[in-house]
């Protein structure tokens, strides 16, 4: 059977994907427009950087009541990322040094984009965003549905 234009740039976004070099979170966009790739792009450190490594810091039980409510119950807490770029940042940018306008666009991403990410979509023009996988937080999708961007979940990601 012959898979949609949607299908097709969301499996692309997961080859994408498969590029991160962020040991945190793997995350590939594809932007496109009338069903062409304009641009792509993954998560990870910037071109000739050491690639992110990270660990998860654990706590004792004492400095873990010491930290209050917003840690009871979690074992440990990864120390973030400083060093990579966001998928949908790093695509965005490809574009904007190759003058290539994404206004009227859509976004295929693997995982729903964060607050600062969907800032970049609105800002860029873009006007739709489909995304695989739900973020922890779910700010960027809700601003993008304040903005009046399509937001859909694929469902044939897994």
């Amino acid at each position: 059977m012959r898979p949609t234009v949607d299908e097709t740039l969301m499996r692309i976004a997961q080859m994408w994907e498969q590029r991160s070099t962020c040991s945190r979170n793997h995350v590939g966009v594809v932007i496109a427009k009338d069903g062409r790739t304009l641009g792509s792009g993954y998560n990870g450190a910037p071109a000739g950087m050491p690639h992110c490594e990270h660990q998860v810091i654990e706590f004792s039980p004492n400095l873990r009541s010491a930290l209050g409510q917003q840690m009871a119950g979690k074992v440990g807490m990864s120390n973030g990322c400083r060093v990579s770029i966001h998928a949908e940042a790093n695509a965005l940018a490809y574009c904007a040094r190759n003058g290539v306008s994404v206004e009227g666009g859509t976004i295929y991403t693997t995982l729903s984009p964060c607050y600062a990410c969907s800032q970049l979509v609105i800002a860029a023009g873009l006007v739709r965003v489909m995304y695989g996988r739900a973020y922890r937080d779910v700010e960027g999708i809700q601003l993008l549905n304040q903005a009046g961007i399509t937001v859909e979940k694929w469902v044939g990601l897994s």
